[in-house]
């Protein structure tokens, strides 16, 4: 009699056993959809001064240059170009979010994905193949922990998208079964990052070291590293030792039928999901208090726990307006939007809006469901005006067309500096798996505009 497959063998079989024509059509578009945001994200940060300074880092210890960076005429080593581009990606905090754990899955998996499949020759279906793969891994291992691992101050999208980085390259490395699962194994020892760092650039770098890492432990196990079969859920294994009793059959219980990565959602604004809901109510209470928006005395934010712990902060920053109750109350209400622009420098220095976020509090209301808000406003007659949002755009509920998506990474791609062949680089992605190799898409990417200016 055969002993049971352990979690890790089995997510290993899963990775090394799963063919992309089994894979339903409605899933295979929506890695397509996670992909054209993921990229278009990263674009979107192409000239900003962190991901100018990780270039020049990972450039300086890159191994040899064969992985594009997304809108740079550089490339660099693989696990150097994917960790550049998973900074990238996760910058604006724009990126996708797997709402039951709150990991944004692509940041990490993706860019390994892209990076390996240019080094190997992988077609577009392939590289597409090994992301749902990996961010399918992340999201199950994540809900196995969820949601004591990121109450602990775990970052979720580093501590386990690592996990679906090593399934990703270990997909195309072609590692087998064993192998896999040993890169898994190796990948546990390397997780980390946390929830303290979310408002400063060593949460990109967690991020970053997420996809490098997963690439390393890949790599390892393919030159025969070896891992402890339980070193995910072992009793002094990763899933206990990062947070409470895990729950065990989340990681494997309907593998390869039920997708968790089919529950992915792509954000309208450019802040933490959480603070979605506080948006959209306030843009609510702005068109129904019209001109009397100048006559705010109070407001009054309430939602649950994790709302107030990610964002009841002073705002020193543009990082701090990301992850800021306080900040993204005060645009909705005083500009009616929330554009990446308006989570910038200026709008922290602004007059206006400094002075309306001081009148903001924040209250917990344990009753209310995570990702909801309450706001209420009060104004200068003591009257007040109250807006609920349960399910905000961009979620499961609301979720964003493809054609708000197509519109995002244009916006984005204008936001770098980067719009040479963007109608040609949408298009190739939405057509990724029909692609036999994905270097036309990266040479797309390599912005020849940009090139051109130096």
């Amino acid at each position: 009699m055969k002993a049971a497959l352990s979690a890790t063998q089995s997510l290993a079989r899963f990775v090394v056993e799963s063919r992309f024509e089994s894979l339903p059509e409605a899933l295979r578009h929506e890695g397509r959809r996670s992909i054209l945001n993921h990229i278009g994200c990263a674009l979107g940060v192409a000239r900003d001064p962190a991901v100018m300074t990780a270039l020049d880092i990972m450039g300086e210890s890159s191994g040899k240059s064969v992985a594009s960076v997304y809108g740079q005429r550089e490339k660099l080593g693989v696990m150097e170009a994917a960790f550049v581009n998973a900074i990238a990606s996760n910058l604006l905090d724009y990126d996708d979010t797997h709402l039951r754990t709150v990991i944004h899955p692509s940041a990490p998996v993706a860019p390994v994905a892209f990076a390996l499949g240019e080094e190997t020759g992988a077609s577009g279906a392939e590289v597409l193949h090994a992301f749902l793969l990996g961010a399918e891994i992340a999201c199950r291992i994540g809900n196995a922990v969820s949601p004591g691992h990121y109450a602990r101050g775990w970052h979720i999208t580093a501590s386990c998208g690592i996990f679906g980085a090593a399934a990703a390259a270990a997909r195309l490395m072609r590692l087998s079964a064993e192998e896999t699962a040993h890169a898994l194994g190796i990948a546990a020892s390397q997780s980390g990052s946390i929830v303290e760092n979310l408002a400063t650039a060593a949460k990109n770098i967690g991020v970053g070291n997420a996809a490098r890492s997963g690439i390393l432990a890949a790599r390892f196990a393919a030159r025969g590293y070896r891992a402890a079969p339980l070193a995910i859920e072992g009793p002094l294994g990763w899933a206990r030792a990062m947070g409470d009793e895990p729950a065990l059959a989340e990681i494997t219980e309907g593998l390869g039928q039920r997708w968790e990565i089919a529950r992915n959602t792509y954000k309208p604004y450019a802040a933490g999901i959480v603070f979605h809901a506080v948006i959209d109510a306030c843009l609510t209470l702005r068109e129904q208090l019209g001109a009397a928006v100048a006559q705010i005395a109070r407001v009054t934010v309430t939602g649950d726990a994790l709302l107030l712990a990610r964002g009841d902060r002073v705002v020193r920053n543009e990082r701090d307006t990301r992850v800021s109750i306080h900040h993204c109350a005060a645009i909705a209400l005083a500009l009616g939007r929330a554009d990446v622009a308006d989570f910038e420098m200026p709008a922290v220095q602004d007059p206006a809006l400094a002075a309306l976020r001081e009148k903001v509090m924040a209250e917990c209301d344990a009753s209310l469901p995570r990702g909801a808000a309450r706001v209420t406003v009060t104004l200068d007659d003591g009257s007040t005006h109250q807006a609920y949002v349960e399910h905000p755009r961009g979620s499961a509920e609301r979720p964003l067309s493809d054609d708000e998506l197509a519109a995002k990474y244009r916006a984005n791609a204008a936001l770098g500096g980067t719009t040479a062949n963007v109608e040609a680089q949408i298009a190739t992605l939405w057509a990724l798996e029909k692609s036999a190799s994905i270097a036309p898409l990266m040479a797309l990417l390599s912005s020849p505009a940009r090139n051109a200016a130096g």
